[in-house]
């Protein structure tokens, strides 16, 4: 499966779950409430340097996608530069507790995946570094067709917040989705 196919597929799961949300949709209030999200980024290939335990996705996707589970079932879409300010420092931001990622490689026709802990994210125009922490499968030097799952991050239930109360705002772009 080739890397425009796959995010295809993924681009028509999170349209499939939009769809799937009840016949009256609403806006998020801003809430005290919180829920626990996850990330989806895409990228076209990466590169791992071993020394020093960095992992950059080259080609990564303007956007990072978020959904929540139930009861409240959001999903939606942020730019990935927006997404970058989820380890500044606060109680709620993954600063604190660096977040689990299962990295999915599509080279030579087979899937490799990798589970990582993400750290340090610097975004330079279209790459994203992570310093990673190796914690299941062998990472590979370089591979394409790049999918990275996210672990969860507790935010608050208004479209507008991140990593926790009182942080910075998604810049206008950014799109969510609630059920009724």
């Amino acid at each position: 499966m080739d890397m425009t196919t796959r995010r295809n597929l993924l681009l028509a799961a999170t349209a499939i779950a939009a769809t799937a949300i009840p016949l009256k949709p609403r806006l998020v209030q801003a809430t005290d409430a919180v829920a626990d999200f996850l990330f989806v980024q895409t990228a076209g290939a990466m590169t791992f340097d071993k020394a020093a335990s960095k992992l950059t996705l080259e080609g990564i996707g303007t956007t990072t996608l978020l959904f929540s589970d139930r009861p409240e079932s959001i999903a939606g879409d942020m730019d990935t530069k927006a997404f970058v300010p989820f380890w500044s420092k606060g109680k709620d931001s993954f600063l604190s507790d660096p977040p689990n990622a299962d990295l999915s490689i599509l080279e030579a026709g087979k899937l490799q995946q990798v589970v990582v802990v993400l750290e340090n994210p610097e975004l330079n125009g279209n790459d994203l570094t992570y310093t990673v922490k190796v914690v299941g499968g062998e990472m590979l030097e370089k591979g394409s067709g790049v999918s990275v799952f996210i672990d969860i991050i507790g935010m608050p239930l208004t479209p507008l917040s991140y990593a926790g109360v009182g942080k910075a705002r998604i810049p206008t772009g950014g799109s969510l989705l609630a059920s009724a």
